[in-house]
């Protein structure tokens, strides 16, 4: 069985990667970093290691790279090839590889390969895998082989994998937890990976990621930083950082008990799953990692954004995560273009309109909230 994989890098190697291996897959990592791609071709194997006291390491078999900016034709060829498609490169990068994923699929059909295959986008994003097949076929003028034959199945994936340096490019470590939610009535095909669940309905584990893990390990971040803190595991050390997590993370879980009806004893022991996790000393995370992009993770459907407008409509205030939006549009990293382009927009056009141009809210009530724990925590916006 053969996989192609986009995104070479920490989240690639170190969960799909895995995964794929431990199902007996050689894999194909596509990428544009020459470093990494060159060593997987020499080498054709790379270390795992669990970020735990056990530090177990785990050898990852059978895999080779290919860079997309130079061998085109190549990637092309192990699309045509291969029995599954992934990707890990984060959602502004989908757009960049719909053409050449379209070329496989048209090299498929010219060679009526009947075979079907799946695409499953791994990404911090609802409806990744959606986006990247209207990406997708936007390459397209005949979408009949595409409809017929590709599955662009939604996934929900969850593993933290820090920022990293080490003499081995290849050399990873992540944290012993993951888990990978596959929408299967969106798959085409009937391979079924072991250790990924699959579900009929993906949206209630997407939003139950999105708004806990994600919200929880921003909130960390955004809180760190206003504390001084470079790393998630050093702002975990301080109570003020947990308690605000912890009360965002039960804003949230009011919303998804609420609107899915996850089990609120079930939920609260996922809650305190995910403080342990943030919590593990053998993870050291910059914060300017987890912090980045905030313009991003303002957005309406984002991490913030959305759960805070839910709640207020089934009459909930949530004031902790107010608290958190006033911190993030206060953060200020002079190393992240997003920083600086929020930091301009705000000097430029005004705390009151450019709240609702990066939010999408019109609700004055929510805007004027909003507004209020900005200038809290105005220690940065001059």
């Amino acid at each position: 069985m053969k996989a192609v994989h986009f995104g070479a890098g920490n989240i690639g190697r170190g969960f799909i990667g895995e995964i794929l291996n431990h199902n007996g897959y050689a894999i194909t990592f596509v990428d544009v970093n020459d470093t990494i791609i060159e060593a997987l071709k020499a080498r054709g194997s790379y270390t795992i290691e669990l970020a735990d006291e056990s530090r177990e390491q785990i050898q990852i078999q059978n895999v080779t790279g290919l860079n997309n900016a130079k061998e085109a034709d190549k990637v092309v060829e192990a699309i045509v090839e291969a029995d599954l498609l992934t990707t890990a490169i984060g959602p502004n990068i989908l757009p960049r590889i719909a053409q050449l994923i379209a070329q496989g699929i048209e090299a498929r059909a010219a060679r009526n390969i009947q075979q079907p295959i799946d695409i499953i986008a791994c990404e911090n994003m609802i409806g990744g895998s959606t986006f990247l097949a209207e990406e997708v076929k936007k390459h397209f003028t005949d979408t009949a082989y595409l409809d017929q034959y590709v599955g662009f199945p939604d996934a929900a994936v969850d593993r933290i994998v820090p920022m990293q340096q080490h003499a081995d490019p290849l050399f990873v470590q992540v944290e012993p937890f993951s888990e990978w939610v596959v929408q299967g009535t969106a798959c085409k095909s009937p391979i079924r990976l072991e250790g990924v669940a699959y579900v009929n309905d993906l949206e209630p584990y997407i939003e139950r990621k999105l708004f806990s893990v994600n919200t929880g390990h921003a909130t960390v971040a955004y809180t760190g930083a206003l504390q001084g803190y470079e790393t998630i595991d050093e702002a975990m050390q301080d109570h003020l950082v947990v308690i605000q997590l912890r009360s965002v993370l039960h804003e949230t879980g009011k919303l998804l008990i609420a609107k899915w009806g996850f089990d609120a004893a079930e939920h609260e022991k996922y809650i305190e799953k995910i403080i342990g996790r943030f919590q593990n000393k053998y993870i050291s995370d910059a914060i300017s990692r987890v912090a980045r992009t905030p313009l991003r993770k303002l957005g309406n459907h984002e991490r913030f954004i959305r759960p805070m407008v839910e709640l207020t409509q089934i009459d909930e205030m949530p004031f902790h995560l107010l608290e958190t939006i006033g911190m993030v549009f206060n953060y200020f990293d002079p190393e992240d273009e997003q920083c600086q382009e929020l930091k301009e927009m705000i000097l430029q056009k005004g705390l009151d309109k450019i709240i609702s141009e990066v939010t999408g809210i019109d609700n004055q009530k929510i805007l004027g909230s909003i507004k209020q724990n900005v200038e809290k925590y105005a220690y940065k916006v001059a």
